[in-house]
């Protein structure tokens, strides 16, 4: 397609899953049709990359990077551009003023065994990998390493911390006790009380709230099946009574406004979400004795707490949203577990007393020998 920028006329295409991005550089809107079907008749077959792309090409590691996000606002989500811009730090720290074009799959290999000996887990680099493979694949020289990058093997699933229930109650315990945690402690309570993700919880508006009816509804999640209505039960729902109370005060509990608004500088945006509570969140974990328990184990605690309820596994999901086969199995050996250690505190050696009595009858001691 082409689009208009400033008096120019600019295109955007899409030819054989690359993307192609350039000024058509004339303000005549047939010359510039003209000069876009011309252009992707060249790309189809080959013969050129685009000024615009050489350019990129060239450019030193940190500002290539920089443009790459610019470019990106207005076509993704902004959390997928605070997610690359995450990932894009440090390849930036190791590339420095590296020029794009001139990274080789060894220079990819260094990087890769620098951040496995820094102990990042393997899904961080290959997501590091993948945000790198996007800015290459922008500057149309990715395919020169493609055939010598490979990405690390998954992890094995790692299933989250639970807590007995003295020590979750030492946790919450802990977060209520700082003001400066209230936030955290609010959004703990509410995940541990409805299994809802952090992502989940940073997107929530007051809307998505019915404290009356005690429903809670879930409009962006990490995947389709995670949208929901969710019942509160008593915690959540005077965990979000404080919130909307703190909402109040602070002139941000429109419909429209964030559950977790954005604050920065000390200043409340209601209009955008917040980016997360993770400083807090560590020191208050660390101080109830509990360091590297994850927000989101908060999740695997709740979900492993209905399990052992007996919950089935058509009611987990219905709360939960999605679950992987791995996760789900996991889960039904709790249940499994729980009952069994229910009914083992039901054994009263009962069917030892009529075996006892009838040895007792044959003048057979009532305990046998041990083998010597």
């Amino acid at each position: 397609m082409i689009y208009k920028r400033g008096k120019n006329w600019h295109m955007d295409v899409m030819v054989n899953g690359e993307r192609y991005r350039e000024a058509l550089h004339t303000t005549d809107r047939r010359e510039a049709l003209a000069i876009e079907k011309k252009r992707v008749a060249e790309f189809q077959q080959g013969k050129t990359h685009s000024a615009a792309d050489r350019d990129f090409a060239r450019s030193p590691f940190h500002e290539a990077a920089t443009a790459f996000v610019e470019e990106r606002v207005g076509h993704v989500a902004p959390r997928t551009i605070q997610f690359e811009k995450e990932r894009l730090k440090p390849l930036a720290e190791f590339f420095g003023n590296k020029h794009l074009m001139k990274i080789r799959a060894e220079d990819l290999r260094a990087y890769q065994r620098q951040r496995q000996q820094k102990g990042l887990s393997s899904k961080t680099i290959n997501m590091e990998v993948g945000v790198l493979r996007l800015l290459m694949k922008r500057a149309k020289i990715w395919h020169l390493v493609a055939d010598e990058v490979k990405l690390f093997p998954k992890n094995a699933q790692v299933v989250g911390k639970v807590l007995t229930s003295e020590e979750k109650a030492r946790l919450f315990q802990v977060a209520s006790s700082k003001p400066a945690w209230l936030t955290a402690f609010c959004a703990a309570v509410i995940a541990v009380s409805t299994t809802c993700r952090g992502v989940e919880l940073k997107n929530l508006r007051w809307r998505d709230v019915d404290v009356f009816n005690q429903i809670l509804l879930v409009r962006r999640s990490k995947t389709a099946a995670g949208l929901r209505s969710i019942p509160l039960n008593r915690d959540a729902v005077l965990a979000f009574a404080k919130l909307k109370e703190r909402a109040e005060a602070l002139g941000s509990a429109e419909a429209d406004h964030f559950v977790f608004p954005a604050c920065e500088r000390n200043k409340i945006d209601p209009s955008k979400p917040q980016k997360g509570w993770r400083s807090a969140w560590r020191s208050l974990t660390k101080e109830a004795g509990f360091p590297g328990f994850r927000f989101h184990d908060l999740r695997h605690q709740a979900i492993t707490e209905m399990a052992e309820a007996g919950a089935s596994d058509a009611t987990i999901m219905a709360v939960a949203g999605h679950i992987d086969r791995a996760m789900m199995e996991h889960y039904s050996h709790v249940r499994m577990a729980a009952k069994r250690d229910v009914l083992t505190k039901l054994e009263s050696g009962l069917m030892e007393i009529p075996v006892a009595e009838h040895r007792q009858k044959n003048g057979a001691p009532s305990q046998p020998k041990k083998p010597q």
